[in-house]
């Protein structure tokens, strides 16, 4: 995917919900959709549990922004990101939000920001609770962002077996069901819309999440569907095309 370097985008981190690991693969994820204009991370920064984060703040340019727990029990950084997030809104200045945390307190924001016509991108962890992640236009697990240094053995996604993958049923439909909506009549269909029709069915879907790069290659190795690369003419990528093996 080729960013679009126009497309103006505010990070807005929450760095008790997120770990300093992420950060390397976070920005470079970032960058296939956009140019983060804002990078902004929010939590009480006294306090020895960021120390984590603190010697990635100078190196990668992102604003901390103080909130102390002033109350046992409620999430002061929430709302502090919650308030500015708004205030970035509107502006005006933004195509979209990326918003990195585990919080479902975040559900409601997302949902508002994309009613005002923006896109937003989501970034946590497996445990983000279902509501957050569906009021996402796209929701990217950092599981699988953290830096081969730091690695989270015990949730890093694997790469799956074809016999998993067969035996994935949502995975399995979920791939159908594109390939029959993006097909022409004889049944083929460009790889790209099959990949853009799962996108706005499944916010949180990354090949990835089943140990693979890219979409063609988790597609590949289902071996429930026909892949066929056709050229497009001198100088250009073969473009793929995919077709349902039941057809």
């Amino acid at each position: 995917m080729d960013a679009d370097t126009n497309t103006k985008l505010a990070v807005l981190i929450d760095a008790d919900n997120a770990q300093p690991s992420i950060i390397e693969g976070l920005l470079a994820e970032i960058a296939k959709y956009g140019t983060a204009n804002v990078k902004r991370i929010y939590g009480d920064w006294t306090s020895n549990r960021l120390r984590g984060w603190k010697e990635h703040l100078l190196q990668y340019s992102i604003q901390p922004i103080q909130q102390f727990g002033y109350t046992s029990g409620k999430n002061a950084t929430d709302s502090a990101m919650i308030i500015d997030a708004m205030d970035l809104l509107y502006t005006d200045r933004f195509d979209g939000f990326c918003i990195v945390s585990s919080d479902s307190d975040f559900t409601k924001l997302a949902a508002r920001i994309r009613e005002s016509g923006l896109t937003v991108y989501g970034f946590g962890e497996q445990k983000t609770p279902d509501p957050f992640v569906a009021a996402c236009d796209k929701f990217i697990y950092t599981e699988v962002l953290r830096s081969e240094e730091e690695p989270d053995t015990e949730s890093s996604f694997r790469r799956m077996s074809t016999n998993e993958l067969k035996q994935d049923t949502k995975l399995v439909n979920l791939v159908r069901n594109a390939i029959e909506v993006s097909s022409d009549e004889s049944g083929w269909a460009h790889l790209g819309q099959v990949g853009s029709y799962i996108a706005k069915q499944s916010p949180e879907f990354d090949p990835r999440n089943y140990g693979y790069r890219k979409l063609g290659e988790l597609v590949e190795a289902i071996q429930l569907f026909e892949i066929e690369e056709r050229s497009t003419g001198q100088g250009h990528a073969a473009a793929v095309y995919v077709k349902d093996k039941r057809k």
